[in-house]
């Protein structure tokens, strides 16, 4: 049986706001902005708009947006989470609504104040009470594990004992995203260069990852408008048609944070791996067809585990895989081709679907030549979303 969204519809309009360290402006502002500017990328007014999602860890609510934006009405709103698991997964929630009739034209948005206001991935306080929270607080917390770079800290032990992963394979990473990023005027650290050496001197956060393996914290905001393709075919610019959209997960994936993850038979296989095969499956296409990859970083560890996952090498290759030269401009599979968030900045990844937009239109600052195929991942150790764009 054919997959019902294939094809059916597609990313109409992108935008996105300056990410900084301190944007001064409120998040609802930033999302106000990000949104103005994909409405009218598709050609649209807000009055063409009768939709909109976000991310359940979004502090901006759907109808403040709709009110600051002025939509005439609002005949559908939902979120999607959590956090870096949610775009992708937001995009199919927006195609979803439209192929059910009950929107025409639906906005996703992302926006926060992830450094001068809230900070994501600090340590959460540890109370005297325990349960209600999955093992989280009765296992993890009172052991000193408080924050997502610790538990992937373990994870990428675990991958170097395994399978002889290396620092070298981490930095290979980092440093292509970084490359891509000083291409990109609009990343956070455009003007910034990464060597081997730079990488290696970092200083250790949780070992092995050193502070070039932690994404960015960004100020900032993003939003795609979604709809059908054929109304898409009459926008300004080429269109990205959503070829398929997956969410996933597997078992263990109780409690708000991520630490459960910690607690699988593996750790070294996430959810990617089953949002792999029924993405491929859903699109008709597979790993070889991926033209360009925007793949969800926000640490070097979770690139490296989705390069086996999805299947661009066999488990216990990623390292070697990333060493490879694989992941450049001139690679067998770019990646992270705006700086992913690593280098550009962290809108918990929609920035990453943005991007994606951008290679199908031919309008990167690293464009990869002739690309026509673009897998989008989101989030990694609990639940997990990921997409293929293709051109129209």
């Amino acid at each position: 049986m054919t997959y019902p969204l294939r094809d059916r519809c597609a990313i109409a309009g992108i935008g996105a706001t300056e990410f900084s360290k301190k944007s001064g402006r409120s998040v609802l502002a930033l999302g106000v902005e990000a949104s103005l500017a994909a409405i009218a990328d598709a050609g649209m007014t807000v009055d063409d708009i009768d939709g909109i999602v976000r991310c359940d860890l979004d502090s901006l609510q759907h109808n403040d947006l709709a009110h600051a934006l002025g939509l005439p009405e609002l005949n559908y709103w939902g979120a999607a989470g959590v956090g870096g698991g949610a775009p992708c997964g937001m995009v199919a929630q927006a195609a979803a609504a439209v192929l059910s009739g009950q929107a025409k034209s639906v906005l996703v948005f992302r926006a926060l104040n992830g450094r001068s206001g809230q900070r994501y991935g600090h340590g959460a306080a540890v109370s005297a009470a325990v349960g209600g929270n999955g093992s989280y607080d009765e296992y993890f917390l009172p052991h000193g594990l408080l924050s997502p770079g610790q538990m992937y800290g373990l994870v990428a032990q675990r991958h170097m004992a395994e399978f002889g992963t290396t620092s070298e394979d981490f930095a290979h990473i980092a440093i292509a995203c970084r490359d891509r990023a000083n291409a990109n005027p609009n990343a956070q650290m455009h003007d910034k260069t990464l060597t081997m050496d730079d990488y290696m001197a970092g200083r250790m956060i949780s070992d092995p990852l050193r502070v070039f393996d932690f994404c960015q914290e960004t100020d900032g905001a993003c939003a795609v408008v979604v709809t059908t393709a054929e109304r898409a075919k009459d926008g300004p610019n080429p269109a990205a048609t959503i070829r398929a959209a997956v969410q996933s997960g597997m078992p263990d994936m109780q409690g708000g944070m991520l630490f459960p993850a910690l607690m699988r038979p593996t750790l070294t296989t996430q959810p990617s791996a089953s949002a792999a095969a029924k993405l491929y499956e859903r699109a008709g296409l597979g790993p070889s067809d991926i033209d360009v990859a925007q793949i969800y970083d926000c640490f070097t560890i979770t690139v490296l585990l989705q390069l086996e996952d999805y299947g661009f090498c066999a488990k216990g290759e990623g390292g070697s895989f990333a060493s490879s030269g694989a992941l450049q401009l001139d690679g067998s599979l770019p990646i992270n081709t705006a700086g992913g968030n690593l280098s550009e900045g962290y809108i918990h990844g929609l920035n990453h679907v943005v991007e994606g937009v951008r290679q199908i239109r031919g309008t990167s600052t690293s464009q990869v030549p002739d690309a026509e195929v673009c897998l989008v991942t989101s989030g990694i150790p609990v639940s997990t979303s990921a997409m293929i764009l293709t051109k129209a």
